[in-house]
């Protein structure tokens, strides 16, 4: 494996820094370890049953993964550094805070202001996670920034914690990516960040497919940013045809180099390892084929392999690198 210097761009994993070309094929968006008030009873809190699920996505040959659960959800990067170590998943894990609704009143996040979020998403990218350290010793250091908003609102804490994260971002260089609740207010948070002085290739727009609207789409990717398709195995919203030919039509229309497929389990009844279905292997055994089908191989391995790696890949500041 490729040891890069500090000069060069790397990917921020659990285990350490990696050259992008090491990263593979890459679900840009799973849990591993989360709760929240907002999904009672279907918690990931189980190192071991985790990390077989992971076993399984490796199988399936899936090399990389980022888990997108932000502080305060039941976020455990020793867990993850246990689980990659296992499995051999690279792992990139997020600091950041998800959309108001998932911190009920009294939650200690809500008592942070956006000096106090800035400094803690900051420091858990460049000097490690809260209360982290893995078998090694090493603090667990973040290598992308979430944050989300609601159903075509944003409230305003969901816009102080964007702003923080903007600031995180021109700070420490890594990628944002930031929640859309059902793929709504997508252009809003694109303005909301290119104010705020991050360039449009920092930042990712996950659940872009729940408005699987092909002409939406290629105006967002022509600005630049990465959308990311989270929503298949969801037959009770639409079936995966549909956000296959949204995202071959995208594709044509607007930028191939935009776009990223994850999985978004998250859910304990959905991992097979917990009892559930459809399991995260789900996304490279059947959704992943049906878009090198419509769409070619070519195209599967840029939003796989290519696109992934761009986007989580940073240049750290030397204070930073030589941690």
């Amino acid at each position: 494996m490729s040891s890069p210097a500090d000069d060069q761009r790397v990917v921020r994993t659990v285990l350490g820094d990696i050259a992008p070309e090491d990263l593979g094929a890459t679900d840009y968006h799973e849990h591993l370890l989360m709760r929240s008030p907002l999904l009672p009873g279907d918690a990931l809190d189980d190192i071991a049953r985790s990390g077989a699920e992971t076993q399984a996505l490796v199988a399936a040959g899936i090399d990389a993964l980022v888990e997108l659960t932000p502080i305060g959800l039941g976020r455990d990067p020793d867990g993850l550094a246990t689980i990659s170590a296992a499995t051999g998943m690279h792992i990139v894990a997020a600091t950041g805070v998800h959309r108001e609704a998932h911190y009920p009143l009294g939650h200690t996040v809500r008592a942070m202001d956006e000096r106090m979020l800035v400094e803690r998403f900051a420091t858990e990218v460049e000097d490690g996670c809260a209360t982290s350290r893995d078998r090694a010793g090493a603090r667990v250091r973040a290598g992308v920034i979430k944050c989300a908003v609601g159903y075509w609102s944003i409230s305003p804490m969901e816009r102080m914690v964007l702003a923080a994260a903007a600031a995180a971002q021109r700070r420490t260089g890594v990628a944002v990516i930031c929640h859309l609740e059902m793929g709504t207010a997508a252009h809003e948070v694109v303005d909301m960040f290119a104010a705020n002085g991050v360039p449009a290739d920092r930042l990712a727009l996950a659940h872009a497919d729940r408005n699987p609207d092909p002409g939406l789409h290629a105006e967002l990717t022509s600005r630049g940013v990465y959308l990311g398709y989270d929503g298949m195995a969801r037959a009770k919203y639409w079936p995966d045809s549909i956000l296959v030919d949204c995202l071959v039509r995208t594709a044509e229309r607007g930028r191939a180099d935009r776009l990223l497929l994850g999985g978004d389990v998250a859910r304990r009844s959905s991992f097979r390892s917990y009892g559930g279905l459809p399991g995260m292997d789900y996304l490279p055994k059947v959704f992943a084929p049906r878009v090198a089908a419509e769409g070619g191989q070519d195209l599967l391995d840029q939003i796989l392999i290519h696109n992934p790696a761009a986007l989580l890949s940073f240049a750290p500041a030397s204070r930073d690198a030589s941690m």
